[in-house]
């Protein structure tokens, strides 16, 4: 894709942002004004590539918001190429030198049809139509979205919809672009194929900034810059930033998985390299074993499990949606499933592989148009199955949590369950906060917050505790943990870990197989709306090539045991997990030489 002009001026690495002292608090009626951003100031040259991360409210999406004129100094200056901010007339030239992508696409929707909202951009600069058209095709293209140009956005999936928004973000030409968490949604390709394309970019000349909460994403910055409760805590190059563990834990961020691997690993390897920050690099300097070892005997994975009667019962579902319209699109087809009561299922699969629509189907959202659901005590086949009754008892936290709130402030969207129950003080209360200590999110500081002023992973969690607050028997969770950083993450997965132990009933639906791993114990891939593989964690996940052909990944742990083994370490079946890794290698004789 052709980039502007003055790209290769020669001033081209002089600053194209500079921040001066930048401070921001959204004005609250009646409350007193708490800055998000505190005296920050930055610089950051033409050509650069920057991550920036830090802990759910730490003011990343704020920020960004400041580098195209969306949101205005409270105190200090923000100049990009020169231009001020804060002057109205400077708005437009800004807002066409820095592009942004959204932490959630569908903000930045405007048109009915996703090749007119690519258009939206361009065609407000008055570019010719042919040039418009041109650069349409163009950007859709490289973001491979062109198959589904005459199709309305509000039907495609949040990974589809990013792709979109980026590509009407480069339709425009920019010299800058911000990246919201933009690959937050993606499956493991399309997280990929967006990081390739920044990278692209990056080499073409863009001046690149990204917002993540995947630290290997941050390990391929050529800068880092960590924010803490609204102001720089660190800003320095992957290597130094990721040099603290004990720093970065304190900031509720996390190693990058390579980082930890191999500091797990070196005991047994030390001729291990240092400084390896990404997969890649890690499985490359993987040793082989030497002779001793590869003769030691393997164990072999146990698959043996207690049968269980289901508890959900799904068999030979199909949907389609705008069926008999001209936008018919099959989103599943034959799909057989079983799940034992308190135990936890997964669902993995690309961008569009059915796995929300079949969520759905759960707990009664969707009724069957073809095959049977079964949950419980519901057969949603019946007519008479409402709703209503259904989701008392099954509770689906949806990946955009925003489009499930009722409530302005934040205690009264976790009560409102409970309270349309018939739930009264002070039980009403105590469920609440009980529900909000599970989640991670302090009673006394969250419940009075406004909805919309939370960050992206304070809305999930707000979004997980209101279902929770329900105290439902089965929980179906579309992709709990994107937008959390590290630690929340973590301590989701412990309480989710707990909730499953005492007894709750769990589906989970992740493009992050660390979760999987963590929350599951048998998976189903999905494919184009079909079941095409399903088995115990350590069943799927060593179907390394055929997981890679759908755009899939297995997690950090079992990438790294098939590695292993393939250089001879003769390492059991069914690794799905680090400690499992560890437990493994130490049983081999000789394995630290």
């Amino acid at each position: 894709m052709e980039r502007p002009a003055n790209e290769g001026d020669p001033g081209a690495m002089s600053n194209l942002i500079e921040i001066d002292n930048l401070t921001y608090s959204y004005s609250l009626s009646g409350e007193d004004d708490q800055p998000v951003l505190s005296g920050i100031s930055l610089q950051i040259a033409a050509g650069e590539l920057v991550a920036i991360i830090g802990a759910n409210g730490s003011g990343k999406t704020t920020l960004a918001r400041h580098l195209n004129g969306l949101l205005l100094p409270t105190e200090g200056q923000v100049r990009i190429a020169g231009l001020d901010t804060r002057l109205a007339e400077n708005r437009q030239t800004i807002q066409s030198t820095v592009g942004m992508v959204f932490q959630f696409p569908e903000d930045q929707m405007v048109a009915t049809v996703v090749e007119e909202d690519v258009a939206f951009g361009p065609e407000n600069l008055g570019l010719p139509l042919a040039e418009v058209r041109r650069r349409v095709e163009a950007a859709l293209r490289e973001v491979e979205m062109w198959e589904w140009r005459t199709r309305p956005p509000h039907l495609l999936s949040a990974g589809q919809m990013q792709r979109v928004a980026l590509a009407g973000v480069l339709a425009m030409r920019p010299r800058c672009i911000v990246f919201d968490e933009a690959t937050a949604m993606l499956d493991p390709a399309g997280r990929q194929m967006v990081m390739n394309m920044l990278h692209r970019l990056h080499q073409e000349g863009l001046t690149i900034l990204y917002i993540t909460h995947f630290m290997e994403e941050a390990a391929q910055a050529g800068r880092v810059i960590v924010l803490d409760q609204g102001q720089v805590a660190l800003d320095d190059s992957p290597q130094e930033v990721f040099a603290d563990a004990g720093q970065l834990e304190k900031l509720g961020l996390d190693l990058p998985p390579a980082v930890e691997a191999a500091h797990l690993l070196r005991p047994v390897f030390p001729d291990l390299p240092e400084g390896l920050l990404t997969m890649g690099a890690l499985l490359a300097s993987l040793p082989h074993a030497p002779e001793s070892v590869a003769a030691f005997g393997t164990a072999s994975e146990s698959h043996a499990q207690a049968e269980s009667a289901a508890f959900i019962e799904v068999t030979g579902l199909s949907h389609i949606y705008l069926r008999d319209t001209p936008f018919a699109h099959q989103a599943l087809r034959d799909v057989d499933l079983q799940v034992a009561e308190g135990s936890a299922q997964g669902l993995i699969g690309g961008t569009g592989s059915g796995k929300s629509t079949l969520m759905q189907h759960l707990n009664g959202l969707f009724k069957p148009q073809t095959g049977r659901v079964q949950v419980g005590r519901f057969d949603l086949n019946q007519a008479d199955v409402t709703v209503h009754q259904v989701c008392q008892s099954v509770g689906l936290v949806f990946q955009n949590p925003e489009s499930q709130f009722f409530e302005q402030y934040a205690g009264d969207e976790i009560a409102y369950g409970p309270r349309i129950q018939g739930m009264q003080k002070p039980e009403l209360r105590q469920r609440v906060q009980w529900a909000m200590d599970v989640v991670g999110l302090d009673f006394e500081a969250y419940k009075d917050r406004l909805t919309f002023t939370l960050s992206g992973g304070e809305r999930r969690k707000v979004a997980l505790a209101a279902i929770l607050s329900l105290q439902p028997e089965v929980l179906l969770l579309d992709e709990p943990t994107a937008g959390l950083d590290p630690q929340s993450r973590k301590e989701l997965i412990d309480h989710l870990q707990a909730l499953r132990t005492a007894g709750m009933t769990l589906i989970v639906s992740s493009h992050h197989m660390d979760d999987i791993a963590a929350l599951t114990g048998r998976v189903m891939v999905l494919h184009q709306g079909q079941s095409v593989l399903e088995g115990t964690l350590g069943e799927v996940f060593a179907h390394t090539e055929k997981l890679s052909a759908l755009g899939l990944a297995p997690p950090p742990a079992a990438r790294i045991a098939e590695a292993l083994r393939r250089n001879g370490w003769p390492l059991p079946a069914g690794i799905v997990d680090l400690p499992g890794l560890e437990e493994a290698l130490a049983d081999f004789p000789g394995g630290g030489q």
